[in-house]
């Protein structure tokens, strides 16, 4: 319980448990996708990490776990949950700043920065779509009220020449996301298919600063064995919970030449 406020909060264990992060038991929790977003991330040691609307740090703190030495800034614009990120990483011992924020109010000291990769997690339904949340904490994570270009257009900002943009979202939001990459190239598409034969549904996407490679799509990504789920308790492939356990880059994507 979270004494200051009375809220009820769970800590909950990931990659195999070498990381404990308290997030609210109700409303919004962090599933896969900030854990995969972070294994797509290709920092290396003492590189500079920004992470636009960091949760209560989820993504940052396991980036940090997978790589040594960063320097990890987090923006986020709920300030309870800005605080549950404080006290992840004072408790972990990770390098995670947060600064509690809207990406439309950025304090002037991280304005004044570049970083080597932005990473993010941006809402995915545009509410005039679809239904919105009654609790306000999920709401504000997954009903989309800054605009995605908005994101973009701040991740770009924020990175250093060559710099990196990692981001996961849904797939049928790939075409807004493409137009919105101004001055970033060499861009990379990871699509992530729930099961075998199935569509997918999220995408990872990489891109860099000034560059100018070709467009590459990757092969899918298939989240989960098999057909349909047939049992308790998970039934992730191999690759992916080589990442969820033990805290790996994601296979032939989390990696690329700096």
């Amino acid at each position: 319980m979270d004494a200051a406020r009375g809220e009820a909060l769970t800590r909950d264990d990931y990659l195999g448990g070498r990381l404990s992060l308290w997030q609210p038991a109700r409303g919004y929790r962090a599933g896969i996708d900030p854990v995969l977003l972070a294994a797509a991330c290709p920092a290396a040691p003492g590189q500079s990490v920004l992470e636009l609307g960091c949760g209560v740090g989820t993504a940052s703190l396991c980036l940090a776990t997978r790589v040594q030495e960063l320097r990890v800034v987090g923006l986020e614009r709920q300030p309870e949950i800005a605080d549950l990120a404080r006290r992840n990483a004072a408790e972990t011992g990770l390098p995670l700043h947060v600064e509690t924020c809207d990406l439309t109010s950025i304090p002037t000291e991280i304005r004044q920065q570049r970083f080597d990769h932005v990473i993010a997690n941006p809402p995915y339904f545009q509410r005039w779509q679809s239904h919105a949340s009654p609790h306000t904490a999920r709401e504000a994570a997954m009903g989309e009220e800054t605009p995605l270009d908005v994101w973009l257009d701040v991740a770009g900002r924020r990175l250093a020449p060559k710099g990196w943009l990692t981001m996961i979202h849904r797939a049928d939001r790939l075409d807004q996301i493409l137009r919105g990459l101004s001055g970033l190239g060499s861009i990379q598409l990871q699509p992530l298919s729930p099961r075998q034969g199935r569509d997918a549904r999220l995408i990872l996407l990489r891109a860099r600063k000034g560059a100018r490679a070709p467009l590459r799509l990757h092969a899918p990504l298939v989240v989960h064995a098999g057909d349909r789920h047939l049992r308790d308790g998970d039934d992730y492939t191999p690759e992916i919970s080589s990442v969820l356990r033990n805290g790996n880059a994601l296979p032939g994507f989390g990696a690329a030449d700096i």
